[in-house]
């Protein structure tokens, strides 16, 4: 910690301080985010191979094909970071990396999310019937959207409500935080 930097929240870091561990956070995010990308796109690659592949219908089938690339541009925009960092790196570029690191992090989750529903949405399609699918995959992404958007929206808000009437609200009015 440097002290008699500037102070953000209740952190007292510089600038560049700042960027390396949102950077760094941002790197432990996309680590748990790649691994579950990987294998939900390695299974989706495989299902075309097993044999039971050739009894989906036009819909089924389009369906697949759908979320196949869904998850490749998932797989794709979870990955890019990486890219962006051996390219940008020692070109003292560090906002810029982690900016768009988080602008490409931001919309691989949200395809992740349209992904994981389209899978749900085959995967009871083909073993019930397609209003199951339907369902499920509705409420699939309504459940995503809760619980990735709603929540960390609403958790910003009471924070910052919080930290105008006086309350310790940390970093929680700090978009760079």
């Amino acid at each position: 910690m440097t002290h008699g930097g500037p102070v953000h929240g209740d952190r007292h870091e510089t600038p560049t301080e700042r960027l390396d561990r949102n950077w760094n956070e941002l790197l432990q995010e996309l680590r748990v985010t790649q691994t579950g990308v990987q294998i939900l796109t390695g299974f989706l690659l495989t299902l075309a191979f097993q044999a039971r592949f050739t009894d989906l219908d036009d819909y089924q089938q389009a369906l697949y094909l759908v979320l196949v690339v869904l998850a490749v541009v998932t797989t794709g925009l979870i990955v890019a970071p990486v890219s962006l960092h051996r390219i940008m790196f020692r070109k003292h570029l560090k906002r810029e990396l982690v900016d768009a690191a988080d602008r490409l992090a931001r919309a691989g989750l949200a395809f992740l999310a349209l992904t994981i529903a389209g899978a749900a949405m085959l995967v009871f399609d083909v073993v019930l019937d397609r209003t199951a699918g339907r369902v499920v995959g509705g409420a699939a992404i309504a459940v995503l959207a809760v619980l990735w958007v709603a929540v960390p929206l609403r958790l910003t808000r009471t924070a910052r409500a919080d930290a105008g009437d006086g309350a310790d609200g940390g970093d929680a009015g700090n978009p760079d935080a």
